[in-house]
Formats: C-alpha cells, structure tokens, sequence
C-alpha cells in the first residue's frame, strides 16, 4: 500500500490536520492558519478518522492524496469534495470563526501568511450571517459597499470597517473573524479597532487613499430555500463489463436501506442540490470500492452538474445523516429505537439531557425524544417465541426472560391521543438458527399484515434492546441469557459458573444480561450477579445504583439461593476464584450517550427576500440572532424561536417554512408539532439543547460583549 510519510500522524490524535498540495506533494499547515485558503490552490483536510478535502477545478493531486489516507486508514473514513465558495455544511462547522480565502497559490508563488508577521497589507470582505467567509479583495476602496463589513489588515493594526447598511448581529461576527486573526495569525500581537463608515481614522485613509463614495449593498441570489432541496435518485455502479457502468435502482428517494446490497457500491445522486454520495459495500470488489471518488466525477460529467457539486464517498457504517435522511427506514447498527426516527443534515451537539419522568412523557416530547420512550410501557404486552416456523405463547410467568438461542416476537399496544398504537418487537438471540432468524422475519410480516399494517416494527439483536422494551416488565429487569432456549425439553443444562451484568438505561429501566464469568466482563459503574458452585455473590461497582442493586435481588431469586453482596475493591477470595482470577476491567465512569444531533436555521430577510441558513457546526446560544426568527429541528417536533428585533414579514412567513420544511422532508416526517416561542421566554424544552445556557445573556449588547474582546 502507497502513502506519504505526512499520513504517519493521521487520525492519532482528536482534531483537525491540514496539508497543502505543492509540486504534487503534502506540506503541513500550521495549526494557527488551518482555514486560511489560497484560492489557487487544492488542500488536504484529515479530523480524527474522518476527513474531507478541498480542492478548486486542479484537483487531481488532492484526489489521489485523499485516496491514499483513506487506505492508511483501512478505508474507514467518509470523504468530502469541497469547492471554494460551496463547502458543506460539515466542513463549514470546523471553522465558527470563518474561512479565509487569500489570493494567489503555490504556482503564483504566494505562501501561507507567516504567523507574527507585521508587513502584512490585505483587505477581507466579510460575507455570511451563519457562515462566515473572509474572502481576499483588491486592497482598494472600490472593493468596499455599505452592506458588509471588512477587515483592513495592516499587521500590526487591524481595522474592522462596517458599512452604514450592516446589522448588528453581522457586525458581531465580523468581529470574531478580526480576533481570530489577531489570536491566530499574530498570536495576540496586534490591536483591533472598528470604524463605522464616515468615521475613518487618518491610518486608515493613509493606506487605502482617498475615501470616494461608497455604493450600497447588494443581496445574495444564489440561497436556495430549503423547501426545493432533498430530490434523490439511487443507482448501483459496477466494472464487471470492464468499465465503470451505473444503473438505475430507484428514480427518487425516500429509498429503502435494503436497497443497499453489501456486495455493490451505490451513487445516491442529489444533483438538484449539488450533493452526490458514493456508498461502498463492504463485500463489494476492491477496484469498484478505490474507483469511488472517480465515479463520481465521473457521473458529474455525465449528467452535465455543476463542477461545484459536492461528493461524499462512504464506506457502510460511516453514513452521515445527510446521507440517511433519504431513506425512510435507515437504523444503524446500535440503534433499535424503530424505523420510526427521521434522519437530516446535522452534527453532534453538546445536549444537556434531560432526566427520565414518566409522569411527562406525553407533554414532554424533547425528553421522549431523548430516552427513546412512547410511553411509560404500562401497555398491553404479548409475547411469542418462534418454533418450527410459527410462533407458539409465551407464558405469561417467564415474560421479560429472553434466551440467546431462540427467536421472539413482542407485540406491544398503548394508548396515545385516544387512539390504539401497536409496536412488534422482533428479538434475534445470537445463537439462533437461520431458519429460526427467517421464520421471526415472515411471522412480523404476517402479524403485521393481520392488523392492517398498522404497528411500528423494530427489529432487536440480542444486547441491543432499546429502553422502552425493556420497560415492558414493569418492577423486574430484562433477563437476557447467553445462549439456550425456553422451549419444554430445549433446555441445556447450565453452566456451573454463571455471570449477570446489571445495568439501568436512562429511562429507568433495568436490563441483565449473561456474560462471560471473567474479572474482565466487570464493569464498576454497574452492579453484577456472580452463581458459582462455591456461592452466589452480588458485586457493587463505585458507580452502581440503587435500582440495579433492587434488579439483583430479581436475578438471584430466579437463579435460585441466597447471595452474598460484595462491594468493589472488597472481594473475597472465593469471588477472584470464581471468576478465573482477579483481572483488569473497565473502571472508569461511563460515558452520556449522544442524542441525535438537532439543526439550527435562520430565517431573514436582510437581502430583501426570505431566505432560509442554517447554522453549520455545534451551534451556540449566541447563533439566535435577534434580529431573525430561527428554526430548531430536535427531531420530533420544531421550535420557531422569534428574536425581538425580527421583522413582520419573517414572523409571517417562518411558520410556513417550518410546515414545508416538515412536510418535505423525504424520510417522511408530515404532521410533527410546531412551538412558537419568544425570545426571552424560552422553556427548558428548548433551552435544554444548548450548552450553558444564559437566561441573562441578552440584557447587555451581544456587541458590547464582543467590544470587550478587542
């Protein structure tokens, strides 16, 4: 395998890497100017273990670079194809305080700016509410309007000029990029002044000249509202004919996840909104799986799209969201929640979560959304194991033990709004026959079938049981065993030393399940049952609960016997025994799960038109401008947030940009709930996905704050 000596560093440590293409080779970024851009040149970007690379049209070196990490790294990694000007929305975030385009390029003979290098001369027209771009002018007043703002950059002076016809909240984030330079590029040695327009500083005239009028804005026309985006057609590509060949699967989305063979490689063509996706099957040929990032210049081409297109090549299991939100029944491999949850463009937010309360679960669709939960799971609950190719009643005793070799279904029915839901749960243990695995596929389909097609289905593999089916068994946890079987005269005998792993999910509900009777298997945040010929024992990690301990006494009583409780870091001997000796095990605090990361938009009319930006990267308190009206997308339902400076026509028109937004969205979300909630009176349902939120931050000028900083 070929790769450059630079790729010895890639996806070791958390972060974003850089690398320039000179002379066909990679030469590293410093970290202080990763996101400054030549524009004639092509760039290399690695961040942990995905990366993206961004190129303008002489980007062949670039692709044959990306293709090289992309096998140093197993061929794990997703890639992006970025073109200047028309970055997604994931390489955008990486850079909150802006991207720097500067003129010029290797060929012309222009390096990165030196860091502390006081003979700097350049002028930045700042453009962008949400995202932010610094782009490089003619150092001349004929570059400047009175409808943005920029930065004046003399090195050891820095002028951020704004135009008389420039917002505050423009003015704030124009001020971020001024200090990014100053932190970054003079490593803070470097003084920062505003001028507003008719208020230059002699310096200032001095090094630009005679100030001559100033011509006023003009508004940006290349936004697309967000209602004509998401139109998707799915080929498979292949090289068995000798050459790379497409064909059409389905003309447009949403597709299915089966559609996806594992042996093939897919293009997911969403030219309409310049994004093309290439998913390589894992089984799929090793020519078909390198051949990825040219294909889909290829097809590009073919199709006659515009060389600004985006691609992004993913292996299976590295989808992004804005790749799965074309299907209508996408579910990860961990997640077993249904085929019910939406999926879009997004990134992981810093979510504060939010406490299970059952005695909220209707009003309180954030926390719902959270933890999982339809209901409390005080419903009606039926249970089956499949046998023979039917399924035979469980009895009602032994519901909430599950046997690792054998096959279920759980049909699930509450109450929501008056009206009767149904869920079919379909449990696979681990060791359970194909036969076994088929049969519980065509008795869902059939059950399903029965009542009209109504029900919800969520397929669960053993160990993977999402919290409301395990709060199905209502005061007792979820046993689930190894191996073996429930059906009269399957049973095996059991092993002699058996371990029980104890743990609640967020929701409450406990789970326990078999594991291997070794010291490694512990875990010190939960609690363990421990049956062995010389006794049972029932060990607390530090971190155990109270109703994981409750959950232990459940699971001794079905063992049988009495138990001693052992308490971490004070075991006997006979528990070291039991367990094959003492061993090194996970002893450190468990990490919060991470939601499904929530979209921020913004609604303005600034241009003199309504249009719709959302906010790239983690988003902030301070992305609400107060002058907009915002949208926040948590998934299950959509808050219109009404800043105090919005104008009519954006308090008008939002509430129709949020049903459209709903109503097109091609994994099928129709009829979510849609808040409306005022700036200043936000309740905890939103606040809740911010980080650090400051009920207080607006009663001093966010311009003042930022003032400060200079």
């Amino acid at each position: 395998m070929v790769s450059h000596k630079e790729f010895e560093t890639a996806g070791k440590k958390p972060g974003l890497q850089a690398w320039r293409i000179e002379n066909m080779d990679l030469k590293p970024v410093p970290k202080a100017l990763i996101g400054n851009f030549f524009t004639g040149d092509a760039y290399v970007h690695g961040q942990s273990r995905a990366f993206v690379y961004c190129s303008q049209d002489e980007s062949g070196a670039a692709a044959i670079f990306a293709t090289q990490l992309d096998d140093f790294l197993g061929g794990g990694p997703v890639q992006f194809r970025e073109v200047q000007n028309n970055e997604s929305l994931t390489f955008q975030g990486y850079f909150k305080s802006g991207i720097k385009y500067q003129q010029g390029g290797v060929a012309s003979g222009f390096h990165h700016v030196v860091t502390n290098d006081a003979n700097v001369k350049r002028l930045l027209h700042i453009k962008g509410r949400r995202t932010i771009r610094a782009t490089e002018v003619a150092f001349s007043w004929a570059s400047f309007n009175q409808g943005d703002c920029f930065i004046v950059d003399l090195g050891k002076d820095i002028y951020q000029w704004c135009g008389s016809e420039c917002n505050r909240f423009e003015l704030v984030k124009a001020s971020q990029v001024a200090i990014d330079i100053r932190d970054n590029e003079r490593n803070g040695r470097a003084t920062i002044q505003m001028v507003e327009e008719g208020a230059e500083p002699q310096a200032l005239i001095d090094a630009l000249g005679p100030k001559p009028s100033i011509p006023p804005g003009t508004p940006d026309d290349d936004k697309v509202d967000i209602s004509n985006k998401k139109k998707a057609s799915l080929y498979m590509i292949s090289d068995a004919s000798g050459s790379m060949k497409s064909t059409i699967v389905a003309e447009s989305s949403p597709f299915k996840q089966a559609m996806l063979n594992l042996e093939e490689c897919y293009i997911l063509d969403n030219g309409v909104d310049q994004n093309l996706f290439v998913w390589k099957g894992p089984k799929a040929n090793t020519s078909e799986r390198k051949a990825a990032m040219s294909a889909a210049q290829q097809f590009i081409k073919d199709k006659g799209y515009s060389n600004k297109t985006q691609i992004q090549v993913l292996p299976a299991g590295g989808e992004t969201t804005l790749f799965k939100q074309f299907f209508s029944d996408w579910k990860d491999k961990d997640q077993t929640t249904g085929p019910t949850k939406a999926y879009a463009i997004g990134r992981i937010a810093k979510v504060e979560k939010v406490p299970f309360d059952a005695s909220t679960l209707h009003t309180n669709h954030s926390m719902a959304a959270q933890h999982g939960m339809v209901d409390d799971g005080k419903g009606k609950v039926q249970i089956w194991r499949v046998e023979g190719g039917d399924k035979v009643a469980v009895d009602a005793s032994s519901y909430g033990q599950f046997f690792g070799g054998d096959c279920y279904l759980i049909l699930y029915s509450y109450k929501l709004g008056g009206r009767e839901q149904h869920i079919i749960y379909t449990w696979s243990g681990l060791k359970c026959t194909q036969d076994e695995l088929a049969a519980s596929a065509f008795l869902t389909v059939k059950l399903d079938d029965s009542m009209g097609g109504a029900p919800v289905q969520v397929r669960v593999t053993q160990g993977q049981e999402p919290a409301h089916l395990m709060s199905l068994f209502q005061g007792k946890p979820m046993v689930v065993y190894m191996g073996g079987t429930s059906r009269k005269g399957g049973q095996a005998k059991s092993a002699a030393t058996r371990l029980f792993h104890i743990r609640q999910s967020s929701s409450r509900a406990t789970r326990a399940v078999e594991v291997k009777p070794l010291a490694s298997s512990l875990n010190t945040n939960d609690v363990f049952v421990l049956k062995s010929p010389g006794g049972t024992f029932v060990w607390s990690g530090v971190g155990a609960s109270e109703e994981e301990m409750a959950a232990s006494k459940h699971i001794v009583a079905t063992l049988g016997g009495s138990a001693s409780n052992v308490s971490e870091d004070k075991e006997p001997d006979g528990f070291w025994l039991a367990l094959g000796g003492k061993n090194e095990y996970q002893s450190s605090k468990s990490l919060q799960k991470t939601v499904k990361p929530p979209r921020l938009f913004g609604c303005s009319n600034k241009t003199g038109r309504l249009i719709v930006e959302e906010v790239p990267g983690d988003f902030q308190q301070t992305d609400l401008a107060t002058d907009d009206v915002m949208l926040l997308d948590t998934w299950d339902q959509i808050f219109i947030w009404i800043g105090n400076e919005a104008n009519d026509e954006e308090k008008t028109g939002a509430p129709k940009i949020a049903k459209d937004y709903v109503d097109s969205d091609p994994s099928g979300r129709k009829g979510l709930p849609i808040v409306s909630i005022k700036q200043g009176a936000e309740p905890p349902t939103f606040t809740g996905w911010f980080q650090a939120w400051d009920h207080k931050m607006w009663e001093t000028d966010p311009l003042d704050k930022i003032r400060s900083q200079f």
